[in-house]
């Protein structure tokens, strides 16, 4: 039994981003843990990466690199840090960050805070040789004159230390960001980010927002094509308000966790549809359980990343999605979760 249902109502008196920070600073003086026996059966190949299962922890947890190793420990498949842009900042004025309790979700409008890439880049050099597949998102920073500079930038600097690049165009909290989805601008900052990458390693995946028009997918889909994507992680935050119940509700910002679960799903069709299955997705979310994970599986998601739900479920969700897939597989009669991926 888990206790975190019991010590929660004491870490939500805090305000969320204070939780975060006390959280992330425990996992830091945290003991390097074992990790879980990996599960053949759960073990999925992905751009030339063995993912020992598909369930991985998304960007905007760990900001600065600080750990995941510690993140690792509690049962994810792989980590992705960051948003890391060339040059500290400190993101958008604080209140940021709100749990919306009654709807188990949360809004936040960070706007990219982080430490810089050189940084995290010196904390990632002192694992590298260290088990555990870390993805790193990269992203403009605000003030940035030339933002295709600032991912070609971050590529440059990061690619050696990263089992996977994350180009995050998604973020609605960073002015002009998603208008780098558009065909042109997109096709313009792949081309840079890709010349930047070099040979065939490490292999860069695009971030999208779900709110998108069906114009928008089809273009995404054809540019990612083009330039020779290795995945989609679809998708990040939304700028909707579905039906809410907390006095938050108003707050600006992106909202995730449980209300986006159906647009996210939705997206995920349509970038399925969009791409032919040609392009591996990742599916992101409202993801916060193995029903979830499972169902983005089904739709054509070869891997899931959760994040949101962590607040409500605590640090043992990924533990119990592993533990609970192969339940699910078994009563559709799959022997290994890839069978599963796109079977709806």
């Amino acid at each position: 039994m888990s206790l975190y249902p019991l010590i929660r109502p004491f870490i939500f008196r805090i305000d969320a981003e204070s939780a975060h920070r006390t959280t992330v600073t425990a996992l830091r003086l945290k003991p390097a843990g074992g990790r879980p026996a990996p599960d053949p059966r759960l073990a999925v190949n992905l751009a030339g990466i063995a993912f020992p299962n598909p369930v991985g922890l998304a960007a905007g947890f760990d900001k600065d690199a600080q750990v995941p190793d510690a993140m690792l420990s509690l049962g994810f498949g792989f980590v992705e840090v960051g948003t890391l842009t060339p040059f500290p900042q400190p993101g958008n004025p604080r209140p940021r960050l709100f749990r919306l309790g009654e709807d188990r979700a949360v809004i936040n409008r960070m706007g990219f805070n982080n430490g810089g890439q050189a940084a995290a880049l010196e904390r990632l050099l002192k694992r590298r040789h260290r088990p555990g597949i870390v993805g790193v998102n990269i992203g403009a920073n605000k003030d940035a004159a030339d933002r295709i500079a600032d991912y070609a930038r971050g590529v440059t600097v990061m690619k050696d230390v990263a089992d996977y690049l994350t180009v995050n165009i998604s973020s609605p909290n960073t002015p002009g960001l998603r208008a780098l989805q558009s065909r042109a601008a997109l096709d313009e900052l792949l081309a840079g980010v890709m010349e930047a990458r070099g040979q065939a390693r490490p292999p860069v995946f695009l971030k999208v927002a779900p709110d998108l028009e069906p114009a928008d997918i089809d273009d995404i889909a054809a540019v990612a094509a083009d330039r020779k994507i290795d995945a989609l992680i679809v998708a990040n935050t939304t700028i909707g308000r579905p039906p809410l119940k907390s006095a938050l509700r108003g707050e600006t910002g992106g909202l995730s966790g449980a209300p986006l679960r159906d647009l996210a799903l939705q997206r995920l069709r349509d970038f399925r549809k969009a791409t032919g299955g040609a392009i591996p997705l990742i599916a992101a979310g409202g993801i916060a359980s193995a029903s979830d994970a499972y169902a983005r599986i089904r739709a054509g998601a070869s891997l899931v990343q959760l994040y949101s739900a962590l607040v409500y479920e605590g640090p043992g969700l990924a533990r119990r999605i592993v533990r609970d897939l192969p339940e699910l597989m078994a009563r559709d009669g799959f022997s290994r979760i890839e069978q599963a991926i796109g079977q709806d």
